[in-house]
């Protein structure tokens, strides 16, 4: 009776051992998108999704071969489709902005501002001006990054104190970096963040969440971009119209997640002088083909949340497009990526006749070319990790790059 129960046992336990052989599956077998069957069909929802990206072709990609009177012609094209894609609402503010309160710091002026962006709406900005200002000054308007405030840029405390950014490190205080160096600079915050949140001054402070904002923006047809934007256009509109600005010189600087809003504005408006890109360029329809690696659970995550999200943009252009309709007028973009996609951007610079316009910088890490990776194309079945890696990105680093701007800002003359 024994020998039999260890015979059965001996038994399941082969039988499992086979099963478990049969099934068994690792993250890498099925990194690459591939069809199973002899006619090569999708059989996969996420793979013929998958593929519904991989071969869109967006109409307003830049092309090299542009004659001069094309690519300004096409620097309109990106313009309409831009306000296309955006959506902005058709309303006119009931009132002005107002400064509702002032504070003298140290060599400068903290003002803080309110707009009334939306019927029933208020929204608010800073402003930094430097002490004792005779004539109009140059100007910043400073888009922060994900998880950062107004206050941050300005060297402040937050509204309460678990949305305190690493507001004394100048690898934040951007807008306080700038005015210290004579100009006026503006800040603002990202939907969703700092003063804009909604709970997050009593629970888990700085992560906050966009992405129930962008959901909810999403089902009335429009984009977190879109309104970010939006905002962020009627502050700049705003600064134009300010007595201590000069409207002609006006840059624009983002930091990460405030290059995406960065582009929008200098698509739409020709008449802002520069730009600031501080973050890596990339492709992002690229970087959705090719980070198809599973985790091993098998779940696909998508390269970007929900907030990075604008209906039907991938039809029309990528970010490296967009960089490379602004010019001719002068950018740094300071933390590098794919000389490719940064080569497109100089080509169009040296088109519109400006190719000094246009500085770039890797990571300190990526900085030597003989450490960069090169490709015209990126492999799939990528993970997160392996993509930033082979996109010359040193995450650790990823800051507001003062070493590089303020001489950069000397040099043309801002």
């Amino acid at each position: 009776m024994i020998m039999n129960r260890v015979i059965l046992f001996c038994i399941v336990l082969l039988s499992s051992v086979v099963l478990q052989a049969q099934t068994a599956w690792s993250p890498e077998q099925d990194s690459i998108i591939r069809s199973i069957r002899p006619d090569g069909r999708l059989a996969s929802s996420y793979a013929i999704a998958h593929r519904l990206i991989e071969t869109t072709r967006p109409s307003l990609t830049f092309r090299p071969d542009f004659t001069p009177r094309e690519f300004q012609q096409w620097q309109e094209d990106v313009a309409v489709a831009m306000k296309q894609l955006m959506c902005f609402p058709d309303y006119q503010p009931e009132k002005a902005p107002a400064c509702i309160s002032r504070q003298f710091r140290e060599g400068y002026v903290l003002e803080k501002w309110e707009f009334y962006p939306l019927p029933g709406a208020v929204s608010t900005f800073l402003v930094l001006r430097p002490d004792k200002a005779e004539n109009p000054l140059p100007a910043v308007l400073c888009i922060p990054g994900s998880g950062m405030s107004k206050e941050g840029l300005a060297g402040e405390p937050g509204e309460t104190e678990k949305l305190n950014d690493n507001y004394l490190s100048e690898k934040v205080s951007m807008a306080k970096n700038f005015v210290e160096k004579g100009y006026i600079a503006v800040a603002v915050d990202n939907p969703a963040a700092g003063e804009s949140s909604d709970l997050e001054k009593y629970t888990r402070g700085r992560g906050y969440d966009y992405d129930v904002v962008a959901r909810m923006l999403l089902e009335v047809g429009w984009s977190y971009l879109g309104y970010t934007s939006y905002l962020d256009m009627q502050v700049l509109e705003w600064m134009k119209q300010d007595a201590g600005i000069r409207a002609d010189r006006i840059l624009v600087s983002g930091f990460s997640l405030g290059t995406e809003p960065l582009m929008v504005l200098g698509v739409l408006d020709r008449s802002i002088y520069g730009f600031v890109y501080n973050d890596f360029l990339c492709h992002t329809q690229e970087r959705a083909c090719v980070m198809t690696k599973p985790t091993e659970n098998g779940y696909r995550p998508f390269p970007n949340s929900i907030r990075h999200l604008i209906p039907n943009f991938w039809k029309y252009f990528n970010f490296p497009d967009l960089v490379a309709a602004l010019a001719p007028r002068p950018i740094i973009l300071t933390e590098g990526g794919l000389d490719r996609d940064l080569d497109l951007v100089k080509e169009a610079y040296r088109l519109s006749g400006h190719p000094e316009s246009v500085e770039v910088h890797h990571y300190a890490k990526f900085a030597d070319p003989q450490t960069r990776h090169d490709f015209q194309q990126l492999p799939q079945g990528l993970d997160r990790d392996t993509y930033y890696r082979l996109v010359n990105v040193d995450g650790a680093n990823h800051y507001y790059k003062n070493e590089f701007v303020f001489p950069w800002l000397e040099k043309i003359g801002f």
